[in-house]
């Protein structure tokens, strides 16, 4: 056992669960999308799983270099029916803002056991739920405008849109 305070590094060992099941929420849905011929969807909950791995192993790698243990635990099974894309989307929406909302228990919980280091750690992830929310929320509403509209060749083209996204690790900062 390193230095690092118990509490904080059993809250990270949660968050490190909480990233790996929002990668099989994300595989899941591509899954989906690809299964009812939205490819380009697909491509994007794809890249999204491969990011929410990196934040896991983000903090995993912290966890390490502040002389904790990350402990692996059972990930639950994501949900893998939607009615279709807008309804997967709104799942996803609500779970980026549980995701934000977990983040930011770990940000109060690192101030009131002082520790500070884990507090600026934490502030890539808070500007990172800022992005996911915005991602989520603007793809939600093109998809209200497409359901508003009946518009099967808007959603089409939105697919094509979505299969542009291509995965881009994250710049790592020397340690």
């Amino acid at each position: 056992m390193g230095s690092m305070n118990p509490k904080v590094e059993k809250a990270l060992n949660e968050q490190i669960n909480a990233e790996l099941y929002s990668a099989y929420l994300y595989l899941s849905m591509s899954s989906w999308f690809d299964s009812v011929g939205l490819r380009g969807f697909a491509n994007w909950e794809r890249v999204q799983a491969m990011e929410e791995r990196d934040h896991a192993l983000k903090i995993f790698d912290y966890v390490l270099a502040r002389g904790g243990r990350a402990v692996m635990q059972q990930i639950e099974a994501p949900q893998t029916e939607w009615r279709d894309a807008k309804d997967a989307f709104e799942t996803q929406m609500a779970h980026e803002l549980k995701v934000t909302s977990l983040i930011n228990n770990l940000v109060n919980l690192s101030i009131t056991e002082k520790d500070h280091a884990t507090v600026n750690f934490l502030q890539w992830f808070v500007n990172e739920q800022v992005e996911e929310e915005e991602n989520a929320r603007t793809i939600l509403d093109q998809l209200q405008m497409i359901s508003q509209e009946k518009g099967v060749g808007l959603l089409y083209m939105l697919d094509k849109e979505l299969g542009t996204r291509v995965y881009t690790p994250p710049v790592t900062s020397p340690s």
